[in-house]
């Protein structure tokens, strides 16, 4: 069934997102903040500073919430994770009541050490959304050049995640559905601390034997902090576990790997972010890991020395030689 979309955010995976749509067929609205970010992209038909050589062809830019909302059959949230409540707030007088909303962003608030998820249910619970979390490794880069993409849909309800799979499989866009929401999207946020260390070995000149244990051991991290949470083990063996923090270590795409490279090599994360010139969420989220370790008890050591780099003004030699050095034990 052909929708009316709107897409809330008009970054690079907004626009990504909007022309995988818009090739399935759907109809497309996507809103930014900014008027004149509005009038440019339309004109230019894409957003061609943050995703150059992608051209939509029917997708309409407002500003304007009520308008990208307006008629909308699900909303697709992709702005970065620190503004979520506040999006989410902005939408809630035009959306009808059990709204389907994707939720594309990744990251866990700090303030409340919510997922997204929960986030935006605080922000709209009276209308009774239907939440899908759209996450796996996906970027913006290669699904905007149709290169095979594998992601999962999660949700609670499996109507819904059955309907957001329908609406974004293609070809070259494969969609799983899962019922472990709360795995998908701690995975989706984890993955980017324990890829800003990895960005952090090679800024320092290490090695593929460094980053092969930086993933496996944070890995592990992620699944162990997880399932004290009360996900489900195996989810963070899959693509929003695993698959996503493979790609986020691995590829230059990866904003949180690059700047992971630049403090590495001795700048400050605040330039290193400002360089990057993106919400790198891996900083956000290192924060809210961190105190979500403490209070639920779990040994997180990789996203403790990430923490003590950024916050601490800990030399990222000595984090890496302090995880080399903890004590002896079994794998």
């Amino acid at each position: 069934m052909k929708k009316n979309i709107g897409i809330i955010g008009a970054g690079s995976f907004g626009i990504a997102l909007a022309y995988l749509l818009e090739n399935n067929g759907h109809s497309v609205k996507i809103w930014t903040r900014s008027p004149e970010n509005a009038k440019r992209f339309d004109e230019e038909r894409g957003n061609t500073s943050k995703l150059p050589g992608v051209t939509l062809k029917n997708a309409a830019f407002t500003p304007d919430m009520e308008e990208a909302l307006k008629d909308a059959d699900e909303a697709v949230l992709v702005v970065p994770s620190i503004h979520i409540r506040e999006t989410a707030a902005l939408m809630r007088p035009y959306l009808k009541k059990g709204a389907l909303i994707v939720d594309c962003a990744k990251g866990i608030e700090e303030s409340t050490l919510n997922t997204l998820s929960e986030v935006i249910t605080g922000e709209l619970g009276e209308l009774d959304p239907r939440i899908v979390v759209l996450s796996g490794p996906s970027h913006a880069e290669e699904v905007s050049k149709g290169l095979p993409t594998v992601i999962v849909a999660a949700s609670d309800d499996a109507g819904a995640a059955l309907e957001v799979q329908d609406d974004f499989m293609c070809p070259v866009f494969r969609v799983y559905t899962s019922d472990d929401r709360l795995g998908v999207e701690l995975g989706g946020a984890v993955k980017n601390v324990i890829a800003l260390a990895a960005g952090v070995a090679d800024g320092l000149g290490y090695g593929d034997n460094t980053k092969a244990a930086m993933i496996t051991r944070g890995m592990s991290e992620m699944a162990r902090l997880g399932t004290a949470i009360g996900a489900k083990q195996t989810t963070f063996f899959g693509l929003a576990g695993v698959g996503d923090l493979i790609v986020t270590c691995a590829s230059m795409h990866s904003r949180n790997r690059r700047a992971g490279i630049l403090i590495g090599q001795g700048i400050s994360a605040k330039e290193a972010c400002d360089r990057i010139g993106m919400v790198v969420e891996g900083v956000h989220c290192t924060r809210a890991a961190h105190k979500l370790a403490g209070k639920y008890g779990v040994t997180t050591p990789i996203i403790d020395e990430v923490y003590r780099v950024l916050f601490e003004d800990k030399a990222p030699a000595d984090a890496v030689a302090d995880l080399m050095l903890r004590d002896k034990k079994a794998e």
